[in-house]
């Protein structure tokens, strides 16, 4: 049973409806900044990325968690008044349809993408989703007025809703990777007046989305002996294959990959059992797809743990997660700390 439901739910919405798409995740940044201090001191490097660190004479662990959510970027305002825009991270174009979105200008402006009407599509064209260059934003200005407020290279979010479903679960954008700088941060709540020992460092990177260049950089710069990386992963949904996704509710899924320490997994898994904290297996045959991939190789190398939050509808505007899945993950974090500043004492 979660301890504090209400607090674990506020913290993870204020952390998702912060705007922050890659290249641009300042709002996002200093969001997390402002929560991360409460813990530790907290700078913020070149690239954007938010470190915090803590001194101890134990292993240096770092705890990885990206900051950046998907989006769209503007590539022209047309005389017509029309938006014309690309990806920005793994954005899906099947789910663009008559979304509404916020242009990010001097200042925002809400608007909708088109949508063709069944009506006027041809043939097999009703069974295809457009491709993002058949798309538009529409926000009712004139092209005259638009092009004082929007540029090319502006960036474009889609609206979303916080809800609360039913049980312990929640919806909105942005849970990738919100809810995971919610797991680090509820982590270093559950060690707050603890004696871990470790030298411990945070790191809220930027960039994950478009390639992981802030965790390239964060890995490199706070060199740390190992780290734990903490992501989404797929959870499952009718019509998807269960040995390649969570369950919702069912606990922290513990990565195993070739790049990743099989010492870390092994112990992760071990703890978890010994303090009866839920997990399941994500296995992977070659990379990961995370942050993990990009730290293991920084520097001198990182020996990676991987630790992801079961989350379904990934990449669209109402991600689903269960809140005792960011609380196992965090739990897990704290006794892997604990206990390996007790082995290194």
């Amino acid at each position: 049973m979660l301890e504090n439901k209400n607090a674990l739910r506020d913290m993870i919405f204020e952390l998702a409806c912060a705007d922050g798409t890659p290249g641009d995740e300042i709002q996002a940044v200093e969001k997390a900044a402002e929560m991360l201090e409460k813990y530790m001191p907290v700078r913020i490097d070149i690239l954007g990325s938010v470190y915090g660190e803590l001194q101890g004479d134990g292993p240096h662990i770092m705890l990885d968690a990206h900051i950046d959510r998907i989006g769209m970027i503007v590539t022209s305002v047309e005389d017509s008044g029309f938006i014309k825009f690309a990806k920005c991270g793994g954005t899906d174009a099947r789910v663009l349809a008559a979304a509404e979105v916020t242009v990010w200008g001097s200042e925002p402006i809400y608007g909708v993408i088109t949508s063709t009407p069944p009506h006027l599509s041809k043939g097999d064209e009703s069974k295809k989703a457009k491709e993002f260059a058949d798309l538009a934003i529409d926000t009712g200005m004139s092209g005259e007025a638009l092009k004082k407020l929007v540029s090319p290279g502006d960036r474009v979010t889609v609206n979303t809703k916080t809800l609360e479903l039913m049980g312990d679960r929640i919806s909105c954008a942005a849970l990738d990777d919100r809810a995971g700088v919610a797991a680090v941060l509820r982590c270093l709540e559950m060690l707050e007046g603890k004696n871990h020992g470790c030298k411990l460092s945070v790191l809220f990177s930027v960039q994950e989305e478009t390639g992981g260049s802030g965790a390239s950089a964060g890995g490199f710069s706070i060199a740390p002996d190992e780290a734990i990386a903490v992501d989404v992963s797929f959870a499952m949904a009718p019509g998807l294959k269960p040995e390649k996704c969570g369950v919702l509710g069912k606990g922290a899924l513990i990565g195993y990959s070739p790049s990743l320490d099989y010492k870390i997994s092994r112990d992760l898994e071990r703890i978890a059992n010994e303090k009866k904290i839920d997990y399941q297996y994500e296995v992977m045959g070659g990379k990961t797809g995370t942050n993990a991939d990009e730290i293991q190789i920084a520097g001198k190398g990182v020996k990676m743990g991987l630790l992801s939050i079961p989350l379904r509808n990934m990449h669209t505007g109402a991600e689903i997660i269960d809140l005792n899945d960011v609380e196992a993950v965090a739990a897990l974090m704290a006794e892997y700390v604990m206990e390996r500043g007790r082995s290194d004492a």
